[in-house]
Formats: C-alpha cells, sequence, structure tokens
C-alpha cells in the first residue's frame, strides 16, 4: 500500500468559500480509478501539544503500489485541479510513506 497525505495551508484559511472550492476539487480527484481510498479532513477538535492544527484541509489517499500514485500525478483530472486550484492555497506539505 502506498500513501499520500497532503496538508493545505489555505491563503485565507477564514474563508468558507476558499475552503468549499478546494474540497469541491478535491472531490474531483476521486475520479481517478487508481485511487482506492480517499479522505478529506478538517482540523479535528483535539488539543495536545504534539498535534499541528496550523493546516486547513488534509487530503489522504490510498494507492496499491507507488506506480499507481505515478499514475495519479500525472493523470488530466489531477493536472486540471492544481490549475484550479493553487490560487487558493500559500503552501502544501506532502507526506509519501509506503510499507514497511
Amino acid at each position: 500500500m502506498f500513501v499520500h497525505h497532503v496538508f493545505f495551508y489555505l491563503n485565507n484559511p477564514d474563508s468558507s468559500a476558499d475552503r468549499d472550492a478546494l474540497v469541491a476539487g478535491l472531490q474531483t480527484l476521486t475520479s481517478i480509478e487508481v485511487v482506492k481510498l480517499a479522505h478529506i479532513g478538517k482540523v479535528a477538535d483535539t488539543y495536545r501539544a504534539v498535534i499541528d492544527r496550523s493546516y486547513s484541509i488534509s487530503w489522504l489517499m490510498l494507492f496499491e503500489t507507488k506506480a499507481d500514485q505515478d499514475i495519479y500525478q500525472d493523470h488530466p483530472v489531477h493536472h486540471t485541479f492544481v490549475k484550479d486550484c493553487a490560487h487558493l492555497w500559500e503552501k502544501v506539505v506532502i507526506y509519501d510513506s509506503d510499507d514497511v
């Protein structure tokens, strides 16, 4: 299993319209056939010193293999998402992991 976890930091984190536009864009990515599981999340209502609450939206995807994730990265739907939504975020942090 290959895990791709993206954290988006919105330019306007208090804008529900920007958040909704990003979520709508992320939802289009679930149509890519190699995505096995996808989850769109917001910062949870948890408060411990080890929890990073600085991001706006998280996007978690599971793929069978890294090769499937590579297909996703080069898919036209993914390119359209980036083109249409990149103006919404100031920063993106990505954590990829593979099976041990």
